[in-house]
């Protein structure tokens, strides 16, 4: 673990990111992190009061002056997710506000294999666009779970656009893929884009986005065992910074 968070230190120093929005954060990666030379940098939402009560939480780090980080609990979620709200200051005349969550996830587990709370995560969808609507500038982006096929599509409201979508049509933009991703290659078959940046922006443009942390980790590796019919296979994979790819948004003064 302290090998993958390192990568990610790499990406963050690399790329020098203004704002950043982690999901599934838990007290072990914190504490990580509070070591690590590139923090001293940003801005916290979260407090090491806060850090320790919860097994995961989702964060944001800015390095740009903030007005205010808030929570707001889901109303329906059974897994302890919420929004969370950074309002940063860009330029005095231009506030933007950005906002992160990590939606209900799928559970698919015997006997039915079922348990997908799709309607809880459209439900929370919808729930966040319009508290963040009012914003004149908006982003809302994290891990949302989203299963086009399953949830149908994001609930965009008029003016919002989805920065993937937008900047590169006809591009699947799968951050969660067991095949290109060699450090899933030992679960079922799922590539699905479950991350994303939903944009409404009056002062700004969005510009580029790209994928990223899609590179396994020099000279680390670790086993899985795999039952291939009546075998068991044992799998000797690559370890990536995250089984998520992560995604790099860039936006411009119009």
């Amino acid at each position: 673990m302290h090998k993958r968070m390192k990568a990610l230190g790499d990406l963050i120093q690399l790329h020098s990111p203004h704002l950043i929005c982690f999901q599934e954060v838990t007290p072990n990666i914190y504490d990580i992190f509070q070591q690590s030379s590139w923090w001293k940098g940003y801005r916290c939402s979260v407090s090491n009061e806060m850090a320790f009560t919860r097994p995961y939480f989702c964060m944001q780090l800015s390095n740009l002056p903030v007005k205010s980080f808030n929570c707001k609990p889901f109303s329906n979620s059974i897994m302890g997710r919420e929004l969370c709200v950074a309002e940063v200051e860009v330029e005095t005349d231009k506030p933007l506000v950005i906002a992160t969550s990590h939606l209900e996830s799928p559970c698919p587990a015997p006997p039915k294999w079922d348990q997908m709370f799709s309607k809880e995560r459209v439900y929370q969808a919808k729930e966040a666009v319009n508290f963040l609507k009012e914003n004149p500038n908006v982003i809302f982006c994290g891990d949302m779970n989203w299963d086009d096929k399953l949830d149908g599509s994001f609930p965009l409201l008029d003016g919002w656009v989805d920065a993937w979508a937008q900047l590169r049509p006809g591009e699947n933009g799968w951050t969660y893929d067991t095949k290109s991703n060699q450090m899933l290659s030992g679960n079922r078959t799922l590539q699905k884009r479950l991350d994303r940046f939903v944009c409404n922006l009056r002062d700004f443009k969005v510009r580029t986005i790209e994928m990223i942390g899609v590179d396994a980790i020099p000279g680390l590796s670790y086993c899985k065992e795999k039952k291939v019919k009546t075998e068991v296979k044992k799998l000797v994979l690559p370890v990536l910074p995250s089984d998520h790819y992560g995604l790099l948004l860039t936006i411009s003064n119009q």
